[in-house]
């Protein structure tokens, strides 16, 4: 067989190619088989298929190239497939493939070149592993495509068992030097093809592959015989059928079109009610939120929180939003008398001097260095919590005082620290205005 034949048969398989499209696209996809979700993960289909194959192999590829016969035939070839789709457009496939290749020199002067007839070369196997590309689909539109079209590249070995006629006609089977049966080589495969859904479960392939092989002899002429010796490569033309494996409950990853699928989930009016019901439920959570910002008073605190509601525009509030105390105003006698002896007020639970008492501290501690003098530091508490731990509370809030007057150079045994917890408040501690009046330090001379 020559170029001139090939070309024809080719010629005729696309004409079926062509019709058989034409029939499957003029057919209504089947509906499909589970609701899967374009973000579902590959969980959600069937990943793995087992493919039969059969056609004819040749010693000759569409590209071309030298030849070491002038003559080709057409034999039997038959394989498996086993491939991982991992994806909606590329998957992993292994093949493993049998047959055999043939050709001659028939059209040679004397039908022999360089004292060869013809050979005849058996493959014991052909096996590969490649990645596979779904390129294009005849009807995109769809949520599952009925037609595929594939392109494929790998990495193969070869085993091959060469035998070669003479043109005297004695024939030869050519062995590996170390006694095996067959010789081995690298080969590089790369094909194409075009996938026809059947059902759900099967499709109908066809498919052409060049085989590139990293060896001389695969059609018995051997490197450094007298004929110019080229890397050798074959073609494998064939039709086949496609089973995919697991759950019929769900879809073959082989056939979802992604983009189809997000078009037909975004008209689905399920996902538009559940749009709908969240937004209804943002618009709540947003209302919630506005009602528990609310200050209807404007004293900076939530109403929610606000245990003194209504409380005037400009008046100082506590955490609660109660009115903080109004200090009581100082009589000159007071002053005379006290100056520099301001009662020292904290925080809830604190023993932890607050900055605006630096000052009245700092006036104190001057007034002891530069007229000597003692004083003793009495601590207070509220009456929240056990009377022992206010006691300490007290103590700790008085040893404050007096580690803050030596840190500014007050000589030690001019100050006394006392704790008296919760006795001899300065005003009830049944409201929170009192509670913080009593939270104190107060000094006094000796």
């Amino acid at each position: 067989m020559n170029y001139s034949t090939l070309k024809k048969g080719l010629v005729a398989s696309l004409v079926v190619l062509m019709g058989a499209t034409s029939l499957v696209s003029a057919q209504d996809a089947p509906a499909p088989s589970s609701s899967a979700k374009v973000f579902g993960g590959r969980g959600q289909y069937r990943t793995w298929s087992l493919g039969v194959n059969a056609g004819i192999l040749q010693p000759v590829v569409l590209l071309g190239g030298r030849n070491d016969f002038t003559n080709w035939g057409v034999n039997l070839g038959y394989g498996v497939s086993i491939r991982k789709q991992l994806g909606h457009a590329f998957g992993l496939e292994g093949n493993i493939m049998r047959g055999k290749i043939s050709g001659s020199n028939e059209d040679a002067a004397g039908g022999v070149q360089n004292g060869i007839a013809s050979f005849e070369t058996k493959f014991g196997y052909a096996a590969d592993l490649r990645g596979v590309i779904n390129v294009a689909t005849v009807d995109f539109l769809s949520r599952e495509n009925s037609v595929n079209f594939i392109l494929n590249a790998g990495y193969g070995l070869l085993a091959y068992e060469p035998t070669v006629t003479a043109g005297n006609g004695t024939s030869t089977t050519q062995k590996p030097l170390d006694g095996d049966k067959y010789y081995h080589g690298a080969y590089i495969p790369v094909g194409a093809g075009v996938k026809f859904k059947i059902s759900d479960n099967v499709s109908f392939n066809l498919n052409y592959t060049m085989s590139f092989v990293d060896d001389f002899n695969v059609n018995g002429v051997q490197a450094g015989s007298s004929i110019t010796s080229n890397f050798d490569k074959f073609s494998y033309t064939s039709a086949g059928l496609e089973f995919s494996l697991g759950s019929k409950a769900k879809p073959n990853l082989d056939w979802v079109n992604p983009l189809a699928l997000m078009y037909d989930e975004l008209k689905d009016p399920s996902l538009r009610q559940e749009v709908e019901a969240l937004k209804n439920r943002v618009s709540n959570v947003e209302k919630s939120i506005e009602d528990l910002k609310k200050d209807s008073d404007g004293d900076g605190v939530a109403d929610q929180f606000d245990k003194c509601p209504g409380t005037p525009a400009g008046t100082a509030v506590d955490g609660s939003g109660c009115p903080l105390p109004v200090p009581a105003p100082v009589t000159a006698t007071e002053t005379s008398t006290a100056s520099g002896w301001e009662t020292i007020q904290f925080e809830f639970n604190s023993s932890v001097l607050k900055t605006e008492a630096y000052p009245i501290l700092d006036k104190l501690s001057s007034t002891l260095r530069e007229n000597g003098g003692k004083i003793t530091a009495k601590g207070y508490a509220s009456s929240e919590g056990t009377a022992a731990y206010n006691l300490k509370l007290s103590k700790d809030r008085a040893n404050s005082v007096k580690t803050y007057l030596v840190n500014s150079g007050v000589n030690s045994s001019q100050v006394t620290a006392k704790g008296f917890g919760e006795a001899n408040p300065i005003a009830s501690n049944d409201t929170e205005e009192g509670r913080i009046q009593n939270r104190r330090v107060e000094t006094s001379r000796n």
